[in-house]
C-alpha cells in the first residue's frame, strides 16, 4: 500500500519537476546565446552540453593531416584551420574538433602507448578557447550523438597543376587522384584511421581539388547544408590566410603549453640551469591575451640553448645539416661569446650518437625521462619540454627549415627575447652562404 501510495502521489511533484527542468535548461540556453563569445569559450571542458548543442544549429570543423606530417608542422596546420573557422564562423555557428595525437614519426619509445592522445595533455585548452571555439574529439562524439562525421573531404592538388604557369585560387570536386585511405564496411559506413578511433564511421567521402588560402573553403562547407560535421582530410594542403599576420599570431599566442609540462621545464631550468622567471626576466601570464613584452626585455637563463637536428635531416637536408664535429665546434664558439659554462642540448640523435655528442661535450644538459615519467608525459610531451627550455635560454640556435626549431623561435618572440638571441642556425661544414632565419615580428 505504501508503495502504491508513493507512485500514485509522486505524479505532481515529477510534473513539476519537469516544468523546473524545462525552466532551467532554458535560462541555461538564454546565458549560452546571450553571453559574449569570450565568456562561452573560456570554459576549460566542453563549450556546450548535449542540450545546448542539441538547441543550437551547431555545425563541427574536422580534420587531419597526412600521416607522416610531424607534430610541429600539425601545430601549424592547426593556425590554418583556425584561420578557417573565423571566416566560417562569420556566417554559422561552428566549432573546431580537435584531432587526437598518435603515431607520429618522431615518436618512438618502445612500450609507450601513444594513440588517442587529446590535446588537453599537451596545450591548454581553455586558451585555444579564448581565440576560438574548440572541442576535443571525444566531446565531439558525446555532442553530437555518436562517432560519425556526415562528410569528408579529402584535399588534393589540382592533376593538371597550373593552367598556363598562373596562380589562382580555386576548389573544384575532382576524382580521387589517389587511392584513397578509406574503404566501405557492409552496412556501407566509411572506415578508415580516425586517429585510432576504430568505432568511427563516416557517412561520405569526396575528393576536392583546391589551390589557395585556407578560407578558399568556406563557401563549400557552408553551402553543404547536409551535413552538420564536416572533416578535411590532408588539410595541410591549403595555405594561411595571412601568415605572420595578426591573426596569425592571435592564434599561434593561444597555444599556450599545458601547464604541468610548463612545470616541468621550469623545475629542470631552476634545478640544473640556475634559471628562474624571476632572474632570466621572462614573466609569465597565464592570459596569453594579456601578454605583450617588448622585444629585448627578456634575459634568458645563463645557458645555451640548442637544437641539433639529426636522423632523417642529415640525408633529407644534407647541405645544410652539420657534422657532429662541426656542430660541437659551433657551440663550444657560442660558450665563449656569450660567456655561458653550460649548453641545453635538444635533440633526435641516436643513442650512438649521443655517445658521442657527451664525450665531445661533457657540459651538456638534456632533459631525460624516466620510464615512468615518459610513459606519463609521451614523446611529445617530452619534446615540449625540451622546447620550452631552448626558448629559455640567453641564446639559442637551432636546425635550418626545422619546424621544432620555429615554434622556439616564435616562443622566444612571444617571451620578448633580443631577435639576435633568437633567429640563429647551425651552418652545413660546405655551406657557403649561411643564411640565417627570418625574424617574424609579432602582430598584436
Amino acid at each position: 500500500m505504501a508503495n502504491k501510495r508513493g507512485t500514485a502521489g509522486s505524479a505532481p511533484f515529477h510534473e513539476c519537476l519537469r516544468h523546473y527542468s524545462v525552466l532551467i535548461l532554458t535560462i541555461l540556453f538564454f546565458k549560452l546565446s546571450s553571453g559574449t563569445e569570450d565568456d562561452a569559450f573560456r570554459a576549460g571542458q566542453s563549450i556546450l552540453s548535449p542540450v545546448a548543442a542539441a538547441s543550437r544549429d551547431v555545425r563541427y570543423l574536422l580534420y587531419d593531416v597526412n600521416p607522416p606530417v610531424g607534430s610541429n608542422l600539425r601545430r601549424d596546420v592547426y593556425i590554418r584551420m583556425a584561420s578557417l573557422l573565423k571566416t566560417l564562423r562569420k556566417n554559422g555557428d561552428w566549432v573546431l574538433v580537435l584531432p587526437p595525437w598518435g603515431h607520429l614519426y618522431h615518436w618512438q619509445s618502445p612500450d609507450i602507448h601513444q594513440v588517442r592522445i587529446p590535446w588537453g595533455e599537451f596545450f591548454s585548452i581553455t586558451s585555444l578557447q579564448a581565440n576560438i571555439p574548440v572541442i576535443e574529439y571525444e566531446e565531439f562524439i558525446a555532442e553530437s550523438g555518436g562517432p560519425f562525421i556526415d562528410q569528408i573531404l579529402v584535399l588534393q592538388s589540382y592533376a593538371e597543376g597550373w593552367r598556363d604557369g598562373k596562380w589562382e585560387e580555386k576548389v573544384d570536386e575532382r576524382t580521387c587522384i589517389e587511392k584513397l585511405m578509406y574503404s566501405k564496411d557492409k552496412q556501407g559506413y566509411y572506415r578508415g584511421w580516425f586517429w585510432g578511433y576504430e568505432e568511427t564511421r563516416a557517412l561520405n567521402v569526396t575528393c576536392l581539388s583546391a589551390q589557395g588560402h585556407a578560407s578558399t573553403l568556406a563557401p563549400v562547407l557552408q553551402n553543404n547544408l547536409n551535413a552538420t560535421s564536416i572533416m578535411l582530410d590532408r588539410a595541410e594542403t591549403v595555405l594561411h590566410d595571412h601568415y605572420a599576420g595578426k591573426d596569425y599570431w592571435d592564434t599561434r599566442r593561444s597555444m599556450v603549453f599545458a601547464k604541468h609540462l610548463r612545470i616541468i621545464g621550469d623545475e629542470f631550468r631552476a634545478k640544473y640551469l640556475n634559471s628562474t622567471d624571476k632572474q632570466d626576466q621572462t614573466p609569465y601570464n597565464e592570459d596569453w591575451t594579456q601578454m605583450k613584452n617588448r622585444l629585448g626585455i627578456a634575459k634568458g637563463g645563463p645557458y645555451l640553448g640548442v637544437h641539433l637536428r639529426r636522423k632523417d635531416f642529415i640525408w633529407g637536408h644534407r647541405e645544410d645539416v652539420p657534422s657532429l664535429k662541426a656542430a660541437v665546434k659551433k657551440i663550444r664558439s657560442l660558450l665563449k661569446k656569450h660567456k655561458l659554462q653550460q649548453v641545453f642540448v635538444a635533440t633526435d640523435a641516436d643513442e650512438e650518437e649521443l655517445a658521442k655528442l657527451k664525450r665531445m661535450l661533457p657540459e651538456m644538459v638534456r632533459y631525460e625521462p624516466t620510464w615512468e615519467d615518459l610513459e606519463l608525459l609521451k614523446d611529445g610531451g617530452v619534446a615540449i619540454i625540451d622546447q620550452w627550455i631552448c626558448a629559455h635560454a640567453r641564446y639559442f640556435t637551432g636546425t635550418s627549415v626545422s619546424t621544432f626549431s620555429f615554434r622556439i623561435h616564435e616562443e622566444r618572440e612571444i617571451l620578448g627575447f633580443d631577435p639576435k638571441t633568437t633567429y640563429n642556425r647551425f651552418c652545413g661544414d660546405d655551406e657557403n652562404e649561411c643564411e640565417q632565419p627570418t625574424h617574424w615580428k609579432i602582430v598584436y
